[in-house]
């Protein structure tokens, strides 16, 4: 009963963060659009348009993180129930963090690199900085894959596990009854030794 209580509690929390995650994500990209819109609709030089449309696009990057991470959170905690107690979870929930994370330090490096450019050289490094440090947490996380690859070969039962997940969750999506899914028209899972789960 108490177990209940508190996995549920936990649930309405995770389902609070996705639902604030959407609303962040929908205003950033509402604000995109309506500076975009005055950026267009007001006699404004070619450099001020090009700053609103760079303010856009960081806007933009900041609310597909937001989306891409209150997504994460619903697939991996709300709808999985995940345990981070295999290697197996723990490297898909990082790994789709992270690769929001990288792409968004990315596309913001690439945003201050034409704006300081244009306004403030002086702040290039800064700029670099922020390159350099997306660069190192993509080579830091493709470290902790390759290195938890080994122990998903170690323990090949929580790689079953996660792809029995996939397999509900995908025919919940699908519609399937009960979250099972159908017998004869899904792809079978296969462990990392390439047994059918």
């Amino acid at each position: 009963m108490l177990n209940t209580a508190v996995r549920f509690a936990f649930v309405a929390g995770y389902a609070a963060i996705v639902g604030l995650f959407l609303a962040c994500g929908w205003y950033l990209v509402g604000l995109a659009a309506m500076g975009l819109w005055r950026g267009v609709t007001s006699a404004v030089s070619l450099p001020a348009g090009f700053a609103v449309v760079l303010r856009g696009i960081g806007y933009l990057t900041i609310a597909v993180a937001a989306l891409e991470l209150g997504q994460t959170v619903l697939e991996e905690e709300v709808l999985r129930s995940t345990h981070m107690s295999g290697p197996t979870r723990a490297r898909r929930f990082l790994s789709r963090f992270l690769v929001v994370v990288v792409v968004a330090l990315a596309v913001e490096s690439l945003i201050a690199v034409f704006h300081f450019a244009q306004d403030a050289p002086e702040h290039l490094p800064h700029a670099a900085a922020i390159a350099a440090a997306a660069a190192l947490l993509l080579a830091a996380w493709g470290v902790f894959v390759w290195l938890n690859r080994a122990a998903e070969e170690i323990e090949p039962e929580s790689m079953a596990a996660a792809k029995r997940e996939d397999l509900e969750v995908q025919a919940l999506e699908d519609g399937a009854p009960g979250g099972m899914a159908p017998r004869g028209d899904s792809p079978r899972a296969t462990d990392v030794a390439g047994r059918t789960v």
